[in-house]
């Protein structure tokens, strides 16, 4: 019997706690500490027996932890923390902003060719399980339209921006792709979809005492890089409401690749996810890519990883043998 994966958590969020939710669910692998920016002694886990320390102090732990998982945001999080703690630790997180990902590469690369560890990045579901959905589409029919839709989804984000207008007390925002565009994909056709064709918003608005519907209404769907370019529909509802319907946090969506095989012979591939929760679900495949990460450490194989440098089996609490008996 292998010892079991010694994993840690920076960040304790809603990734983070869906990373020790997920933990439990691995037999290979057990969650030996939790990082925190907040006070330790404050911070409440789902498991007490778990020790939480100051993440200023986590370099003091190296020796206990086989893969760090950093739980942190894209924004300003991860471009600090994935550097400063591959110099310590295995990583893997779930950078997502993708126009960045070239830069945030090089930045871990160097850090840990230097410090001899892993550092996987970019894991989730998008960037993630639907950029290797991507690749796949394209190697496979390299003659043929990639098109990614997502939703029906909460989106933080969007979320976010519609709190920030004036008048707007509380308030969710869902994407949802457009089932019309969706079905012609489908069906072959290959079109040239715009944004508004691609995908349409929902919000749902708590209204601050005295604000103007119409008012409101006008400041969100005129917002420009949130709404403008998209069909938007405001409706208003209660406080009451919103907690009982609007405070999972529920996405998905689909990669569709349509394309011709050599004679010409119409041909389409489709992976699609259905999240009720997405923190948790990206912090399960976060999970499965630890043991990735550790397995590459062990190898020796160091440096900066995407998905695409990995090989699936990797993933797997299987060994090769049973995947090829129970799976291939």
């Amino acid at each position: 019997m292998h010892p079991r994966i010694r994993v840690g958590i920076a960040g304790y969020g809603n990734l983070g706690r869906g990373v020790e939710l997920a933990l439990s669910q691995q037999p290979d692998m057990e969650l030996v500490a939790v990082f925190t920016r907040r006070d330790p002694t404050q911070l409440k886990l789902i498991n007490a027996d778990v020790p939480v320390y100051a993440l200023s102090d986590a370099q003091h732990h190296k020796d206990q932890i086989d893969v760090l998982i950093l739980c942190g945001g894209s924004k300003s999080d991860l471009p600090e923390q994935g550097p400063a703690l591959a110099q310590w630790f295995n990583t893997v997180d779930s950078f997502d902003t993708h126009a960045a990902i070239p830069e945030y590469f090089a930045a871990m690369d160097a850090i840990a060719r230097q410090a001899h560890t892993t550092a996987v990045i970019a894991i989730g579901w998008d960037p993630g399980l639907f950029s290797l959905n991507r690749m796949l589409g394209e190697a496979v029919l390299p003659v043929g339209e990639t098109y990614t839709f997502w939703g029906k989804g909460l989106s933080q984000g969007h979320s976010d921006a519609v709190r920030r207008v004036e008048g707007v007390k509380a308030g969710v925002q869902y994407t949802l792709p457009v089932e019309d565009a969706m079905n012609r994909v489908r069906q072959g056709e290959r079109p040239d979809l715009s944004t508004r064709e691609k995908h349409r918003r929902e919000c749902y608005v708590v209204l601050e005492s005295g604000a103007d519907e119409a008012q409101v209404r006008e400041r969100i769907v005129t917002m420009p890089h949130y709404f403008a370019d998209y069909d938007t529909t405001v409706h208003f509802i209660s406080e009451d409401e919103l907690r009982a319907n609007h405070s999972a946090m529920p996405h998905g969506g689909f990669v569709i690749r349509s394309g011709q095989s050599g004679a010409g012979t119409d041909q389409v591939l489709e992976f699609s996810l259905t999240l009720n929760s997405n923190p948790e679900f990206t912090s399960s495949v976060l999970v499965a890519y630890a043991r990735a990460t550790y397995r590459l450490s062990q190898q020796r194989d160091v440096g900066a990883k995407t998905l695409y440098d990995i090989a699936p089996g990797l993933l797997s609490a299987k060994t090769p043998a049973e995947l090829r008996a129970e799976l291939l």
